[in-house]
């Protein structure tokens, strides 16, 4: 005869430890003592036989059956409020698309529409985004993010391949052309997004140019600031076709033809985000109207 579970309760509070690795957080939101916590956490070990977390130092960690149970629980979860909103008939919240407003703005608005008349029902909301951030925590249902795809914390789907190249204003061209392209970058202010990004080094070996730390480097998070310190001359970027209005009025050129072809913008999201049927819509439209693009159809 099987037994059936029944520590159902302590499994939410499990679920509230597990998101925070901490009991004393996990305390916090529930508004109970950390014994409290500590107590019903035991008694769901002793009830499933196997331990769900490592006691540290410096807080807890889950177990590797620890973590399995922790999906699972989440999608059931989340599941049963979805559930529950539905049959109340609670109004749709606008689901929450998280990019910077440099792809929002030169790619995602103008196509926009389209999803809105295929899918009146569901309301969007943009939040501009500079990094990935906890996408859960900070209420974000599916990002967009650029780069080479090489994430391993969460599920990502490239959208379409935008490789990177250099850029700067057409008095950098000149200094390239009178100096040779190694001597110029020498002496170019490099423009990056984050402190430790690897986006210069990849493109300085496909350009066959060494790479070196060095002090003429100017962190700029935000893509559009960026463009704009390329254009007033504080340095030189990494861009890719999205800047084609800049370029095309020359206000922007392209420095050489060295491109980090890897490079490119991805769907980005929780594991159990598309269990929500209007992000699970969202997600399967963009990926649809990118799949099998051309390069230049996916920009244009």
């Amino acid at each position: 005869m099987t037994i059936r579970f029944q520590n159902f309760d302590s499994l939410r509070v499990f679920s509230i430890v597990a998101r925070h690795e901490s009991f004393s957080s996990a305390a916090l939101e529930l508004n109970l003592t950390k014994g409290a916590v500590s107590y019903q956490i035991r008694e769901l070990e002793l009830a499933l036989g196997f331990s769900l977390f490592d006691r540290l130092s410096m807080g807890v960690s889950l177990t590797r059956k620890g973590r399995e149970l922790w999906m699972s629980s989440r999608i059931a979860f989340d599941a049963i409020e979805t559930r529950i909103d539905e049959l109340r008939e609670v109004p749709k919240t606008a689901i929450t698309i998280a990019t910077t407003t440099y792809f929002a703005s030169r790619w995602l608005s103008p196509r926009l529409m389209m999803f809105m008349k295929t899918h009146p029902q569901v309301r969007l909301r943009l939040q501009p985004m500079i990094d990935l951030m906890d996408l859960q925590n900070e209420g974000v249902d599916l990002a967009i993010r650029w780069g080479r795809g090489e994430w391993t914390d969460m599920p990502i789907r490239r959208l379409f391949d935008c490789p990177a190249f250099a850029t700067g204003a057409p008095e950098a061209l000149a200094l390239i052309k009178t100096e040779g392209l190694a001597s110029a970058m020498d002496k170019l202010t490099l423009l990056s997004d984050r402190s430790g990004s690897a986006a210069w080094e990849d493109w300085h070996k496909v350009a066959g140019l060494s790479f070196k730390a060095r002090e003429a480097v100017l962190t700029i998070p935000d893509p559009n600031v960026r463009v704009q310190a390329v254009i007033d001359g504080q340095g030189i970027a990494l861009n890719d076709d999205l800047i084609g209005p800049e370029m095309d009025a020359g206000r922007i050129v392209r420095l050489s033809e060295h491109q980090v072809d890897e490079y490119g913008y991805f769907l980005v999201h929780e594991p159990d985000a598309l269990i929500k049927p209007d992000v699970a819509a969202f997600a399967e439209w963009i990926l649809s109207i990118t799949e099998g693009f051309p390069q230049e159809a996916g920009l244009g």
